[in-house]
C-alpha cells in the first residue's frame, strides 16, 4: 500500500508492524454508507434527466430542420411560378422580330404579361440594352421609354434584392427578380425580367405555423432579408448576421448557434436551395435546451428529499457516537492545557472510565504546571527585559554616533564663520561692522553651545573629571534643585552610607540633575515630591554594563508619566512631549552622554499617572585615578606666533583656507595638509616646522591623535596641538594640548604659543 512502511524489531524474527490506516471520523463512515447507497440511484436520476435534454434537443432540431427545408421548397415554388411565366413570356411570337415590335404588338404583349402575372404581387418588364420598353408596373399602353441596364443578361438568374431604380430607397422599393433570356436564331434580343416582392414571400412566411417566439427568414443569395417572421416589413433588405452569412459560405444547409439581430440569443437550421437563396429556422437557445418535464421534475424533487433525509440521519447517528467521544476530547485538551479537568457522564460505560481517568490525572499535574509557569514567567520577564535594555542601548548609541558626526561637521562650519570673522575684524572697515560681526559671534557662541549639548549626548565632549562623593554631595545640591523646583515641590534625599566614590565631572552631574529636575517641575504643575537616592548598583541593575562596580542615582517624581510608546524615544537627541517653543529636547539626551561619557548608562521607567524614574549608573572611582585633568601651562608674556612656522592638517578645505589666513594674519608661516599622510611628507620635504595644528578626526588610516603619538616618537622636540569639532577624552587625556571647534583666534594662538613655549624650556633643561 502506497505510503506503508516498514517498522521492524533488534529480532529480525519478529513480525513486521502492521500498517497504520489513515484515521476516518464515525460521522464520516456513516455518510459514506449513506452516499454509496443513495448515490447509484442520484446517478440514474442524473442519466435520466441529461437523456430528457437530449431528446429534447434532438427534436427541436429536427423541427427546425424540418421547418427550413419546407420554407425552402414553399418560396422555391413561389420562385420557379416567376421562372415558369418569364420562360413562357420569352417564347411570345411577339417578340420575333424587333423591328417589328410596334405600340400594338407592344400592348398585346403588355396584356399577355399582365394576365400571367393576375394575382401575383409583382410585375414584367421587356429590356433592351439602356433602356426598358414594356412594364407593366406603369398604367397599361404606357410605354414610355426609361433607363435600363447597359447590357443584358445572357442567362437566366435570379437576381437578389435591389431598390427600384429612380425610386426612394427603402422596403417599399425592394424587390427581386428572375431574369429570363430572349433569343432568336442564337441573336440576344432582350430581357424578360419577372419580379417578385418581399411582402408576397412575407405573407408565405407568415402563413407557416410557427411557434411563439420562432424565428422564420428568407435570405437572397447576397444575405440580405427578404422576409421574417416576427418583425416582417422592419427588417427587410438587411443584411444577416456574420457569423450565419460565414456558415451560409460554407456549407448548403446546417445547424447554427448565433444572436439574431433582435438580440436574442437562438439555435437554428438554414437551408439553401439552388436558387440560391437561403431559408431560416430558429427559436430561443434557451428554449432549444429543453424543459424538464413535470414528471421528471418530481422524481429529481424525490430524490433530493431522500438524499437529504438520509444524510441527516447519518449526521444524528453520527453525533450520537461522536458525542461521548468529543467528550474525552475535550477533556484531553484540558488536560493539555492546564485547565481543571470534570469527568462527566457521557452515557457510555467505556468513556465514563476513561473520563474518570483523565481527571484524576488533570488534578495530579496542576500543581506541578502551575509551579512552572510561575518559574517560565519570571525567566520571561527577566529575559524581555534584558532585550528591551539592550536595544534601547543600541539604538542610543547609534544616534550619538551620528550626532557626534553632525556636531563635528557642523563645529567644522562655525569655526570657518568664526575665523573668518576674525580676519574681517582685522580689516580697517571692521569698526563699521561692529554691529554685525557682533551678531555673528553671538550665533557662533549659540550654536557652539548647540553642538555640545549634542556631544554631551554623543559622549564625546571633553571633561575635567574629580573623584566625588556622593553622600557629601546629594545634600548640598539640593539648594541647586530647590531654585529650579520652588517650593510648591518637596524634595527628598537619601543616600547609602556604604557607597562608593564616583569619577564624573561635577559640572556635567550638576547640568544632568538641573535638567531632570526641570522635567520634574513641568510633570507636577501642582506639585508633588521629587526622590533623590543614591546606593551601590546591584547585579540585576548592571545588566549589559561592562563588569565592574557601580553606583545607583535615581532621580523620581510623582508627576503625570510618559506613555510606553514614548520611554524608548526619551533619550534621543531633539525628542521632547512639550509643546513647540517650550522645550529643546537635549535635556535628557545631555542627561544620557553624561552618564555614557562616564562609563555608565542611564535608564528610564514612567508609568502614566503615577510618575516617572530616571536612573544613572555611574562607575565606582578606583584607588590610583587621578582626581585632576592635565592643565597646558600659560605661557608668560604676551602670546604671539610672528615668524613661527605652522604645519596645518586639515582635511576640510573651507576650514582650512580661513584658518591658513588667519595665522598668516598673525605673522605666521603656515603649511598644510589635507590628512596625516601628506603632513608626513611635507615633514620629509621641508625644514621642520615649529608646531603642528592637527584635526583629530581625519580620513585615511591614521587620524590626528596618532598623528600626534606618531611625531612624538619620531620628532619629540616638535610640539603638536589638536583641534576637533568633537573628541574622547580617554584618548588623548593629558597627552596633548586639546583646543574645540570653534576656537577663538586670542585661544589658538595662546594654545600655539604656549605649545612652542613648552617645547623650547624642555630643549633648554
Amino acid at each position: 500500500m502506497h505510503g506503508n512502511t516498514m517498522v521492524a524489531t533488534p529480532d529480525s524474527a519478529s513480525p513486521a508492524v502492521p500498517p497504520i490506516a489513515t484515521p476516518v471520523r464515525i460521522r464520516s463512515r456513516l455518510l459514506l454508507l449513506v452516499l454509496s447507497v443513495v448515490l447509484p440511484c442520484m446517478l440514474g436520476v442524473a442519466w435520466l434527466i441529461a437523456s430528457t435534454y437530449e431528446a429534447e434537443r434532438d427534436a427541436h432540431q429536427r423541427t427546425l430542420r424540418d421547418t427550413a427545408r419546407a420554407l425552402s421548397l414553399l418560396v422555391d415554388g413561389e420562385l420557379a411560378r416567376r421562372a415558369a411565366i418569364a420562360h413562357v413570356l420569352a417564347q411570345s411570337p411577339a417578340l420575333d422580330n424587333p423591328a417589328t415590335l410596334n405600340d400594338d404588338r407592344r400592348l398585346g404583349f403588355e396584356r399577355l404579361a399582365r394576365r400571367a402575372m393576375q394575382g401575383m404581387d409583382g410585375w414584367v418588364e421587356l429590356r433592351e440594352p439602356g433602356r426598358v420598353l414594356i412594364s407593366t408596373r406603369l398604367p397599361e399602353g404606357r410605354f414610355t421609354v426609361e433607363a435600363g441596364p447597359e447590357t443584358l443578361a445572357d442567362t437566366a438568374q435570379m437576381l437578389p434584392l435591389q431598390p427600384l431604380s429612380g425610386s426612394p430607397t427603402g422596403e417599399g422599393s425592394l424587390h427581386a427578380a428572375w431574369v429570363e433570356p430572349v433569343t432568336r436564331d442564337g441573336r440576344l434580343l432582350y430581357n424578360l425580367v419577372v419580379t417578385v416582392r418581399p411582402s408576397e414571400l412575407q405573407r408565405l412566411v407568415q402563413a407557416q405555423a410557427h411557434h411563439a417566439g420562432w424565428i422564420g427568414t428568407v435570405m437572397d443569395s447576397a444575405g440580405r432579408i427578404v422576409a421574417r417572421l416576427p418583425g416582417g416589413h422592419a427588417f427587410v433588405g438587411m443584411t444577416g448576421t456574420a457569423d450565419l452569412r460565414q456558415k451560409m459560405a460554407q456549407a448548403s444547409e446546417g445547424a447554427f448557434q448565433s444572436v439574431s439581430l433582435d438580440g436574442v440569443q437562438t439555435a437554428g437550421y438554414f437551408s439553401t436551395s439552388p436558387l440560391g437563396w437561403t431559408f431560416v429556422s430558429a427559436m430561443p437557445r434557451q428554449e432549444f435546451a429543453g424543459r424538464m418535464p413535470q414528471a421528471v421534475r418530481r422524481v429529481v424533487v424525490g430524490a433530493l428529499v431522500l438524499l437529504a433525509l438520509a444524510m441527516a440521519g447519518a449526521v444524528w447517528v453520527a453525533w450520537r457516537i461522536e458525542r461521548p467521544i468529543l467528550a474525552l476530547k475535550r477533556l484531553a485538551q484540558d488536560l493539555q492545557t492546564g485547565r481543571p479537568v470534570q469527568a462527566r457522564p457521557t452515557g457510555m460505560t467505556e468513556t465514563d472510565g476513561v473520563a474518570e481517568a483523565l481527571a484524576e490525572a488533570g488534578h495530579s499535574m496542576a500543581t506541578a504546571r502551575a509551579e512552572l509557569e510561575r518559574s517560565v514567567a519570571e525567566a520571561v520577564e527577566r529575559t524581555r527585559q534584558v532585550e528591551q535594555r539592550g536595544a534601547q542601548s543600541q539604538r542610543v548609541v547609534a544616534l550619538g554616533r551620528l550626532t557626534g558626526g553632525v556636531a563635528h561637521e557642523f563645529n567644522n562650519l562655525l569655526g570657518v564663520i568664526s575665523n573668518s570673522m576674525h580676519l574681517i575684524q582685522r580689516h580697517p572697515c571692521a569698526p563699521d561692522l561692529q554691529g554685525p560681526l557682533g551678531a555673528v559671534q553671538r550665533s557662533v557662541d549659540k550654536g557652539s553651545q548647540l553642538t555640545q549639548h549634542l556631544l554631551r549626548f554623543a559622549g564625546r565632549r571633553p571633561v575635567r573629571v574629580q573623584t566625588l562623593s556622593l553622600a557629601s554631595y546629594l545634600p548640598e545640591v539640593q539648594a541647586l534643585m530647590r531654585s529650579v523646583l520652588g517650593r510648591r515641590i518637596d524634595i527628598h534625599v537619601k543616600v547609602s552610607p556604604d557607597i562608593g566614590p564616583v569619577r564624573v565631572d561635577t559640572n556635567e552631574l550638576d547640568l544632568a540633575l538641573v535638567n531632570l529636575a526641570l522635567n520634574a517641575h513641568d510633570a507636577m504643575p501642582a506639585g508633588g515630591e521629587l526622590r533623590l537616592r543614591a546606593g551601590n548598583a546591584s547585579a540585576a541593575d548592571t545588566e549589559g554594563l561592562p563588569p565592574g562596580d557601580y553606583v545607583l542615582l535615581t532621580v523620581g517624581d510623582d508627576g503625570m508619566g510618559l506613555d510606553p510608546s514614548l520611554v524608548e524615544h526619551a533619550f534621543e537627541p531633539f525628542f521632547t512631549t512639550k509643546g513647540v517653543g517650550q522645550g529643546t529636547g537635549l535635556g535628557l539626551s545631555q542627561v544620557y552622554g553624561f552618564a555614557t561619557q562616564a562609563g555608565g548608562t542611564a535608564r528610564l521607567a514612567s508609568t502614566p499617572g503615577l510618575g516617572t524614574t530616571v536612573s544613572l549608573l555611574l562607575p565606582v572611582a578606583r584607588p590610583e585615578d587621578s582626581s585632576d585633568d592635565t592643565v597646558v601651562p600659560a605661557a608668560p608674556g604676551q602670546p604671539s606666533i610672528a615668524g613661527a612656522t605652522v604645519l596645518l592638517v586639515e582635511d576640510d578645505e573651507s576650514l582650512a583656507e580661513v584658518t591658513t589666513e588667519l595665522l598668516r594674519s598673525h605673522g605666521a608661516r603656515v603649511l598644510r595638509a589635507a590628512n596625516a599622510r601628506a603632513a608626513l611628507q611635507l615633514l620629509d620635504a621641508n625644514n621642520p616646522p615649529d608646531v603642528v595644528l592637527t584635526d583629530v578626526v581625519m580620513p585615511g588610516a591614521m587620524n590626528g591623535v596618532a598623528l600626534a603619538r606618531h611625531l612624538r616618537d619620531q620628532r619629540p622636540g616638535l610640539p603638536v596641538v589638536l583641534i576637533s569639532g568633537y573628541s574622547n577624552a580617554d584618548i588623548a587625556e593629558g597627552e596633548f594640548v586639546q583646543l574645540r571647534k570653534p576656537c577663538a583666534p586670542a585661544d589658538l594662538v595662546a594654545a600655539l604659543h604656549a605649545a612652542m613655549a613648552a617645547a623650547h624650556a624642555e630643549q633648554d633643561a
